[in-house]
């Protein structure tokens, strides 16, 4: 039975296991599901006041949208950027988090990741709505047109992530110090993807062949891509969507395979 196929035939577990997250997430917090919100902007605040304030930073006009502002600039990519790091970091240990339940049931254990996947894919929408809401609203953007194809990359951006996760899930049974050190190449990945600083400054300061190897971080389309529609108002061009397609294609079946290859081992090594 294939993988797509094991899935879906146990849907109702893969819902029962989003819906716990879902409940538990905020669970015995004060402001609950508020920290959604307000952890997107606390980082724009931080990153806002070194970068805007303290290094003099200036966000490029909206092409089509005229915004100006640092902050829009900003949250139109570190939304995002955000999704991808918490859909690794959380599907990284789906697996041995749930270490009882993978020794004594029998059940597609990808389920594990894709549950958080979902989870962190309904955290982002509300993020996303709330940001288009103030695009909209208080900024005046005319993006509009544009929120279908940012759902469309929002889905990409999952596939991409879940691949990821799904073999670092794997790993991390086999290397328990995993997640110590994914979460500095997450560090390092975030400052080579220009989350905090405008693509045109890496282009500026870079040598060609840096410029190159920067191109071929699929996270720099990703996050130019959001910002092509949600900051300045415009479709990205044919070949960043191409690259941003097959990113998400490639790393979903490269990582399901290694899941496949590695998931019959996992009960009796985690």
């Amino acid at each position: 039975m294939g993988g797509p196929q094991r899935v879906f035939e146990s849907r109702e577990l893969l819902i029962a296991l989003t819906l716990r997250e879902l409940q538990t997430k905020y669970r015995g917090s004060f402001l609950g599901w508020s920290w959604s919100l307000l952890n997107p902007l606390a980082t724009l605040a931080i990153y806002g006041f070194v970068f805007g304030i303290l290094f003099g930073a200036q966000a490029p006009i909206g092409e089509n949208s005229n915004l100006t502002g640092f902050a829009w600039f900003l949250l139109c990519a570190i939304i995002p950027w955000n999704f991808f790091a918490v859909v690794n970091n959380i599907g990284l240990t789906s697996v041995t988090d749930n270490s009882a339940l993978v020794r004594r049931v029998a059940f597609p254990r990808e389920i594990l990741v894709f549950s958080n996947v979902v989870f962190a894919l309904v955290q982002f929408g509300i993020e996303l709505v709330v940001l288009c809401s103030i695009l909209l609203v208080v900024a005046g953007a005319p993006i509009l047109p544009y929120i279908p194809l940012a759902a469309f990359l929002g889905i990409a951006l999952a596939m991409f992530s879940g691949g990821i996760a799904l073999a670092l899930s794997c790993f991390a049974v086999y290397f328990r110090d995993l997640k110590y050190l994914w979460t500095n190449a997450l560090q390092i990945w975030f400052f080579i993807t220009p989350v905090v600083y405008p693509p045109s400054l890496a282009e500026a300061q870079l040598p060609s062949w840096a410029q190159t190897v920067l191109q071929i971080n699929p996270m720099v389309h990703f996050v130019g891509a959001f910002r092509d529609l949600l900051y300045h108002a415009q479709i990205p061009d044919i070949q960043r969507i191409g690259i941003i397609v097959l990113s998400a294609l490639v790393s979903l079946v490269i990582g399901w395979s290694v899941f496949n290859r590695l998931s019959p081992r996992l009960p009796e090594e985690v």
